[in-house]
């Protein structure tokens, strides 16, 4: 979202970020030099370039910010959209940093953008805008596998990260390392099973993890398990997908609105989120879709009563304007800077809790991480020892039978005996990391008489991991 938007609802998103921060700075007391330090966007890169569109030359122009190198490579994704400025890639590479210390992923932060509306253009079109602004990222230092590593992000997916890493392999034939120069790319091509559905994977295991806290939920007047929850969801793109039908599917959710571009659907019964994706994929839109009630002026569904709201579009979608009028107890933030900062402090005064972007929707990240150490390992996971506890689980299974006279039953030997593949190692691996960023989120807001919400413990955890980075290596 452009400074321009922004300004009429107040700060910038950028100033959001440093807000936040700087709030986080005074609680933890921090040195002053540190805090600048942290504050400030190490390095950013704009580039501008001709493509020749049938007969016509067109320009485009992009970047790519470098928050903090303080970990290599530096990690974030690029966005293809039309709002892409200089402000919003430095904000969010910012955010990078701070989302990759929550949940212990030794990368620092990055991001890129380029301004442009992908729908516009023909895939051979897109092609050649895509590698020739990855050329100019590689020519300038800002793609490689050791320093900095894209993924893909709104208007891109794994079709242009598999360009773009195709584009590095042509520049520089003898690094072994090439495939990862990105994430996010094609598994056909490098690729980790799992990391398309990763963000809004991410965002279920936050809320599973904060619903076996009691205390916790008490906080957000709720009870029980998420089974039977009434979601309302902002976005059915790739996150907000992902979460909504996992949250449906696995957790027994009921998603009562899904709010999209041209407008929004509602049924208290729940909506058949696959079902739902299937006409947005056909029609381009919500509207006329038979099992639900349409609004046109789907905003106003953000103030629809529910159990938790998940934002997963744009940013500054909650603002002044609305966030008095937001109903859900519990947000969580599966996009990057859905909530303004005055909104922010309007929905804690009401005692509205927040689950942070920079930790709810991190699984994109842990799971990119996870395919860059795959790539450079030159292994899938699991496949070393499959097999190996495949055959351990036939043993146990042998046992059991031997020594109490009984068969077991085939649908406990079938999980006894399957060995781990990649996609459930993945999966294992984000769980396990969502789980223990939010316990120790948890542990920071109860331990610190200072801090009142669960983003500003994030900040707390996220800035005290980079300054002390930064003191143990004399920065």
């Amino acid at each position: 979202m452009s400074d321009t938007k922004f300004a009429q609802q107040g700060m910038s998103f950028r100033e959001s970020v440093e807000h936040m921060v700087d709030h986080a700075i005074d609680i933890m007391e921090l040195e002053e030099g540190i805090g600048n330090a942290l504050k400030v966007c190490q390095s950013v890169v704009q580039v501008s370039f001709p493509i020749d569109i049938e007969g016509k030359i067109e320009m485009f122009t992009g970047w790519r910010a470098t928050h903090s190198d303080h970990r290599l490579p530096s990690k974030g994704g690029i966005r293809f959209a039309m709002m892409v400025d200089q402000d919003e890639v430095e904000a969010l590479a910012a955010l990078m940093t701070y989302k990759c210390a929550i949940v212990d992923v030794p990368f620092g932060g990055s991001k890129g953008g380029l301004v442009i509306d992908p729908r516009k253009y023909t895939a051979k079109q897109l092609e050649a805008i895509t590698r020739r602004f990855a050329r100019e990222l590689i020519n300038k230092g800002y793609l490689s596998p050791a320093t900095n590593v894209p993924a893909p992000d709104m208007g891109t997916g794994p079709r242009e990260m598999g360009w773009m890493v195709d584009t590095y392999r042509q520049m520089f034939p003898n690094d072994i390392n090439y495939m990862g120069a990105l994430t996010g790319k094609p598994v056909e091509h490098g690729g980790v099973r799992g990391r398309n559905e990763a963000t809004g994977r991410g965002v279920q295991y936050a809320l599973r993890e904060l619903f076996r806290h009691p205390e916790e939920i008490k906080r957000c007047g709720l009870s029980g398990s998420l089974s039977g929850k009434r979601v309302v969801v902002q976005g059915l793109g790739n996150v907000g997908y992902h979460a909504a039908h996992f949250l449906q599917t696995e957790d027994g959710c009921l998603i009562t609105a899904i709010i999209e571009r041209d407008g929004a659907l509602i049924n208290e019964d729940g909506l058949d989120v696959q079902s739902v994706r299937e006409y947005i994929t056909e029609t381009g839109g919500v509207k006329g879709y038979p099992h639900a009630e349409y609004r046109e002026d789907g905003s106003k569904v953000l103030a629809f009563a529910c159990d938790i709201l998940i934002p997963a579009a744009l940013e500054g979608v909650i603002t002044t304007e609305n966030a008095p009028r937001i109903q859900a107890p519990l947000i969580a933030e599966a996009a990057n800077g859905p909530i303004t900062f005055e909104a922010d402090k309007i929905l804690r005064e009401r005692g509205v809790e927040i689950l942070p972007d920079a930790y709810c929707n991190a699984g994109g990240v842990v799971v990119s991480y996870f395919e860059w150490i795959r790539n450079l390992n030159h292994v899938r996971f699991g496949r070393l020892d499959k097999r190996f506890h495949e055959a351990r689980g036939q043993h146990i299974i042998q046992a059991i039978e031997e020594s109490t006279g009984h068969k077991v039953p085939d649908h406990l030997a079938d999980e006894l005996a399957r060995g781990a593949d990649e996609f459930d190692l993945v999966r294992s691996g984000l769980d396990d990391t969502m789980r223990l960023a939010l316990q120790e989120i948890i542990r920071t807001r109860n331990e610190n008489p200072k801090v009142n919400d669960y983003r500003m413990a994030a900040y707390v955890i996220a800035i005290e991991k980079v300054a002390r980075h930064y003191r143990d290596i004399g920065v």
